[in-house]
């Protein structure tokens, strides 16, 4: 072969090698990033080991409508997940209800909101003193949850319950024990951490626990002594995957809710809370 053939066959061979490596390469780099573009950190409570189970169902709903891998981020207390969205250590989270993300927002002048409803769980009284509410003694100790919203939740539950009267009775409104207009049976309460609510009733008579901390206390619906009933007002409890008012349209977080309802999730809630404790909230009608 001539010299000259050669040598441009060669140049041309080495050509073709560095462009299929910058091709394959290029690609991989794409690949890698749209991995990294679909996987979404998601921040959740650590405590509640049904509701992780029925994000496990979430994630592989995520998976196979929509390609999404969820990364999960797990939190011990109220603060932690709001901290960590703002500061961008994770996407979403999921764990707060439209009446705590408003008061959040205001003490704390943030933007937090919802990109898609989760479920709802009615607040419940428990005693270990008295097995109906018509037996409370006169002074009787009530427990209830120390922060801000919970503790107005917790009033109007007693409210609803008959047991006290508050300035107002639209639940919408923040209230503390200062409301308290009408005491008849002269109630103390004690204020406590909200994750304390079941523990507290080894020195109360009644104490008001969400629902999460009563699974987790192993305390059964059926061991209660009064449901907080929903309607209209409630629709301020229903939890929600939260994130920041720049991103509330982001599509893929979107998806991340659409996979939240869906049927399999309805059916992970309900294996997970067969008490009905828990309920799909983003078809409610209230």
């Amino acid at each position: 072969m001539n010299p000259k053939n050669r040598n441009i066959i060669v140049a041309l061979a080495v050509i073709i090698v560095v462009a299929l490596v910058a091709f394959f390469s290029l690609n991989h780099q794409a690949s890698k990033k749209s991995t990294a573009q679909k996987t979404v950190k998601v921040g959740i409570m650590s405590g509640d080991k049904q509701d992780q189970e029925v994000w496990k169902s979430v994630a592989k709903t995520a998976k196979e409508k929509y390609d999404l891998k969820l990364k999960f981020v797990y939190f011990s207390d109220y603060n932690q997940p709001n901290e960590a969205l703002l500061s961008g250590d994770i996407d979403v989270n999921a764990f707060q209800s439209y009446n705590y993300v408003k008061t959040w927002n205001k003490a704390h002048k943030s933007d937090i909101v919802a990109v898609g409803n989760t479920y709802i769980t009615p607040m419940h009284i428990y005693s270990k003193e008295v097995s109906k509410l018509s037996d409370l003694k006169e002074g009787s100790t009530v427990a209830i949850p120390n922060d801000a919203s919970n503790e107005s939740r917790a009033l109007f539950v007693l409210q609803s319950a008959g047991l006290i009267k508050l300035t107002t009775s639209d639940s919408s409104k923040l209230v503390g024990l200062p409301d308290i207009t009408e005491n008849p049976h002269q109630l103390k309460f004690k204020e406590v951490d909200a994750s304390q609510t079941p523990r507290a009733l080894d020195s109360v008579a009644l104490s008001v626990v969400n629902y999460n901390y009563a699974t987790a206390a192993s305390l059964p619906n059926s061991e209660s002594v009064y449901m907080e009933p929903l309607n209209k007002t409630s629709a301020q409890y229903i939890n929600f995957i939260a994130a920041t008012s720049k991103e509330k349209n982001n599509k893929v977080y979107k998806e991340v809710a659409k996979a939240y309802a869906s049927k399999a999730t309805e059916k992970a809630i309900k294996e997970q809370y067969p008490d009905g404790g828990e309920l799909p909230a983003w078809n409610l009608k209230l």
